[in-house]
C-alpha cells in the first residue's frame, strides 16, 4: 500500500436524486443523459423513501430533489415530507413551471428547507427562447414570489453561455429584485447535450473574463445581501474542478430508475457497473460498488496527476470530461494546464467561440425523445 492509498470513505455529505427526467424545458445545455429514462422505469415512492432513510442513516446531511422537473412527480410533497422527517435538509431544484402557490405552500408545510430556481435568461424573450418554453418567464417569477411568501430561502440558478453572457449584470439585478439570498452564475459545462451544442454556446475568452470581474464587483457591492457563486468554463481554467467534490468522496447521485452514480454523467464511462438502489442499500453501494471505487482517492491516477501537489485538491478533475476529450477516463482532465491535451482544448474553445453561431442551437425535447424511444 503506497502513501496515497485511499482510506475507507467518509460518509457522503449529500444525496442528489433525479426523481424524474420529465421536464417542460428544452435547454440546449441540458445536463441529463443523452438517453433519458422513462416514467415507467422510475422508482416508486416507497423505494425513494427507503433511500432517504438510508442516506440519513449513512450520515448524509442534505438531499437535493432534482430532475428533470421534480414536481412532475405527483408524490413530491410526500417524498419531501419523508426526507425532512428523516433528518435531511431538503432542497428543491426546479424550473418553477407547474409549481403553483398551493404546491409551494404544501412543500413548505412538508418540511422543504430551500428552493433553487433556474432562469435561462434575465428577460422574458431570452428566458423563453433559451428554455424553449413560451410563457415560462411569468411562471418562474410567480414561483419565486410564492417561495418568498412561504418564508423559504431562494437561490437563482443562471446557466450562462455565449447567448446570454451579456446578461450577467441583469441576472444579478433579477436575483436582488426577486429577494433571493443566493445567485449561482454557472458557465455551461460541456457534457452530454451541451457538448452537442458546444460550438454555438462557447463564449469568447475576453467576455468570460469580463463576466468574472463583474461578479467580483457585485460580490463586494452586495455583501450581506446576496451571496454570488460562480462556475467558470473548464476550457478557460488553469486547474480542473474536483469531480462532484472528488469521485465517490462527498455525494451520491441516484437516477430516476435507481442507478447510484458518483456523478450525474458517470454512465458515459464504459466498463463501469452501477448498482441499483433496488438491489443494494446505499451503504453497500457507497462502500463496495466497484464503480464508486474506480476513481476514488489517488491510486488510479496517471501522470501528471499522480505526482501533482494538487492531487488531493482537485482529485484529477472530471473523469467524464477526460473521456470525452481524450478518449480515456484515466487521463488527466484536459482542463488542467498540466495535461498534454490542454492546449488543444483551449484552441478548440477559442476557435468555436469566434466562429460558432449562437442561433444554431439544438434544443432538447422530452416529448419528442419520448416518442422516438
Amino acid at each position: 500500500m503506497n502513501a496515497h492509498s485511499p482510506a475507507p470513505p467518509a460518509p457522503p455529505i449529500g444525496l442528489l436524486v433525479e426523481l424524474t427526467h420529465r421536464c417542460p424545458l428544452g435547454c440546449p445545455y441540458c445536463s441529463n443523459p443523452l438517453a433519458l429514462e422513462r416514467p415507467g422505469a422510475e422508482l416508486d415512492g416507497e423505494t425513494w423513501k427507503r433511500v432517504f432513510s438510508e442516506a440519513a442513516a449513512l450520515g448524509a446531511l442534505h438531499v437535493h430533489l432534482s430532475g428533470g422537473e421534480p414536481t412532475a412527480r405527483r408524490d413530491i410533497v410526500d417524498l419531501t415530507r419523508h426526507a425532512s422527517e428523516s433528518g435531511l435538509y431538503t432542497n428543491l431544484i426546479t424550473s418553477g413551471i407547474g409549481v403553483g402557490e398551493k404546491l409551494t405552500n404544501d412543500l413548505a408545510d412538508a418540511g422543504l428547507d430551500h428552493a433553487q430556481l433556474s432562469f435561462q435568461g434575465a428577460d422574458k424573450e431570452t428566458n423563453d427562447r433559451l428554455g424553449h418554453y413560451k410563457g415560462s418567464w411569468e411562471k418562474k417569477r410567480a414561483f419565486a414570489a410564492s417561495v418568498i411568501k412561504a418564508g423559504l430561502p431562494l437561490t437563482i440558478n443562471a446557466v450562462i453561455h455565449r447567448a446570454n453572457l451579456h446578461q450577467v449584470p441583469a441576472f444579478i439585478d433579477l436575483a436582488v429584485e426577486l429577494g433571493a439570498r443566493r445567485l449561482e452564475v454557472a458557465h455551461t459545462q460541456y457534457y452530454g447535450w451541451a457538448l452537442l451544442n458546444r460550438a454555438a454556446l462557447m463564449p469568447p475568452r475576453k467576455e468570460v473574463e469580463e463576466s468574472i470581474a463583474l461578479v467580483e464587483a457585485a460580490r463586494l457591492r452586495l455583501k450581506g445581501e446576496l451571496v454570488i457563486d460562480m462556475v467558470i468554463p473548464d476550457y478557460y481554467a488553469r486547474y480542473p474542478k474536483p469531480c462532484a467534490g472528488g469521485w465517490g468522496r462527498v455525494a451520491i447521485n441516484v437516477s430516476p430508475s435507481g442507478k447510484a452514480l458518483p456523478c450525474h454523467a458517470a454512465e458515459s464511462i464504459p466498463g463501469l457497473e452501477f448498482w441499483s438502489v433496488r438491489d443494494h442499500s446505499l451503504a453497500e453501494i457507497w462502500h463496495s460498488n466497484p464503480a464508486f471505487n474506480a476513481f476514488r482517492g489517488t491510486d488510479w491516477m496517471r501522470e501528471p496527476c499522480r505526482s501533482c501537489e494538487r492531487r488531493e485538491i482537485d482529485w484529477g478533475g472530471c473523469r467524464c470530461q477526460a473521456l470525452a476529450l481524450t478518449g480515456d477516463a484515466r487521463n488527466a482532465d484536459p482542463a488542467c494546464h498540466k495535461s498534454p491535451d490542454h492546449a488543444r482544448i483551449v484552441a478548440t474553445a477559442l476557435a468555436e467561440s469566434e466562429s460558432g453561431d449562437s442561433g444554431a442551437l439544438r434544443f432538447r425535447s422530452y416529448k419528442t425523445e419520448k416518442a422516438e424511444a
